[in-house]
């Protein structure tokens, strides 16, 4: 049981450059897998973070771990559906790059002040997903997205803004920081609370 939440974070290692796979060799049912694959890489992200914290062997290598299978998984998701939608990409390209160039800033930040890569798993972060999720399904099954990818995409700059905002705040690395009001309160120095679920 104590692999698991390793095995769920391998998981979207593997699913990302399979769903690139299945798009790259135009597989038949191909928006069935791909809305499958976007599902299944969620849920492990959900769950991984649930059993460990349950098991209690969350450890900061295990988060650090979990953010970058997160960002691998992503942007083999967005790179499978570029193969497919390769006009959507083009009329929301300025969007999609401000976005990327936003989250990349957001590992330049974390980098400079800490020397290690994010790993907040704040709030807004995680509901963030939840919507991107909504907007790739959108995507792979329309080729188009219109209300979804802008809520995405607002809500997308907001949330990096907070995660930066989070850093410059802490004053030393810490996983698990759910709101900006939360790295205010670690800096005074003071406990905070976190849910045993998703931020424990």
């Amino acid at each position: 049981m104590k692999q698991l939440p390793l095995l769920l974070i391998y998981t979207r290692l593997v699913l990302g450059p399979l769903m690139i796979l299945c798009s790259a060799l135009k597989v038949t049912h191909y928006n069935i897998i791909a809305i499958s694959i976007i599902i299944i890489g969620v849920l492990s992200d959900i769950f991984d973070g649930i059993i460990a914290r349950r098991l209690q062997i969350s450890t900061q290598q295990l988060r650090r771990l979990d953010s970058t299978a997160d960002q691998v998984f992503f942007m083999a998701v967005a790179v499978a559906t570029y193969l497919q939608c390769p006009d959507f990409f083009k009329a929301h390209a300025l969007q999609i790059a401000i976005l990327l160039g936003f989250e990349g800033l957001t590992y330049i930040v974390c980098f400079i002040k800490f020397k290690k890569e994010i790993a907040t798993h704040s709030i807004g972060a995680k509901l963030w997903t939840l919507v991107l999720c909504a907007t790739f399904i959108e995507i792979v099954w329309h080729c188009q997205s219109a209300i979804f990818f802008e809520i995405c995409f607002w809500f997308g700059l907001v949330t990096r803004l907070e995660i930066i905002a989070i850093i410059l705040t802490l004053k030393t690395w810490t996983n698990d920081v759910p709101t900006i009001y939360h790295a205010r309160q670690l800096r005074l120095g003071k406990a905070i609370k976190r849910h045993k679920l998703f931020n424990g």
